[in-house]
């Protein structure tokens, strides 16, 4: 049985500039998350392109969390572990996948996909993922309020609390009660987070600790992409993508701060065909194949954690 949620964020933005503001928010979250030996990794960051979405980025990143997961799983675990992730961004559409880089045979079936989409509306759109009818049999849909949903107390800070912020660039905030229905422009991330970890006597256990943990990432990064409008409304994707080298070096430095073998050199982050040839002084390397889109982020097979995209 795969635990299979419907999570709608929604946000006083426009469809095109959380495109901005969503890379933007990704690689400054992973930056300050982020902790000598261990936080974020971006492995590769290169375009891609598919027959039925088109031209889009493709991200491999390794998240390196061992120290913060429960104690029990921690006991089952090796305490040096990442957990990789795959992701295909064809916006305003992404598929996400995530595998442990380890076998275990005490985990034989842990799998996670998250489907993508993003419409300009406030989550009015029944099967905006066009599930076939079982999917949507299983699903429970839960919106997610970046305004009036408690934040974690660790993750919480004054000047991202929405309910106060206003936006100096563009007027927008603070959020009132029941703002969903009446801010213009306002903007919806349709979540699609299947969820399936089939171990005797933790399935139940896990699988809505794993739930609980996307939600809990999912309110923090949408409140904060709105919060921090100010620091990349404006931008172009070029500006964004240069943002994003940047914070993506210093973060791979950070998490190669315990002097870890296993941190890899971050390929083809600059924004080019995967195939395409690298100028001889370029310190970017391009990808080794091109990234080919999954049908379905983890296969049958994989196993997997968790997503911003």
């Amino acid at each position: 049985m795969v635990l299979t949620k419907e999570y709608r964020i929604c946000m006083p933005l426009t469809v095109e500039e959380y495109q901005i503001g969503q890379l933007y928010m990704i690689a400054r979250h992973s930056h300050e998350q982020t902790d000598s030996g261990e936080g974020v990794e971006v492995v590769e960051n290169v375009a891609c392109e598919d027959p039925e979405y088109g031209q889009g980025q493709y991200t491999e990143k390794r998240i390196h969390l061992s120290s913060r997961l429960p104690y029990w799983i921690q006991s089952f675990i090796p305490k040096v572990f990442y957990v990789t992730e795959k992701a295909w961004n064809y916006y305003p559409f992404t598929i996400t996948g995530f595998t442990f880089s380890f076998q275990c045979s005490f985990i034989p079936k842990f799998s996670i996909s998250i489907k993508t989409k993003y419409e300009n509306n406030n989550g009015s759109t029944d099967n905006c993922l066009n599930l076939d009818t079982d999917a949507l049999n299983e699903r429970t849909v839960e919106f997610v309020d970046i305004a009036y949903d408690e934040v974690n107390p660790k993750h919480y800070k004054e000047e991202e609390d929405v309910r106060y912020f206003q936006s100096r660039k563009t007027g927008r905030g603070p959020l009132v009660e029941g703002w969903r229905e009446t801010v213009i422009p306002i903007m919806c991330s349709y979540k699609i987070v299947q969820v399936s970890f089939e171990v005797w006597g933790l399935q139940t256990r896990a699988e809505d600790l794993i739930q609980r943990s996307i939600r809990e990432i999912l309110l923090l990064g949408h409140r904060q992409a709105f919060a921090w409008i100010d620091e990349w409304y404006g931008m172009t994707l070029e500006d964004v993508r240069m943002y994003e080298e940047q914070m993506q070096r210093e973060t791979n430095t950070k998490v190669a701060g315990n002097g870890r073998s296993d941190v890899a050199t971050t390929k083809g982050t600059a924004r080019r065909s995967p195939n395409e040839a690298v100028d001889a002084g370029s310190s970017s390397t391009p990808a080794a194949h091109t990234p080919t889109t999954p049908s379905t982020p983890c296969t049958p097979k994989s196993k997997s954690w968790f997503s911003w995209s």
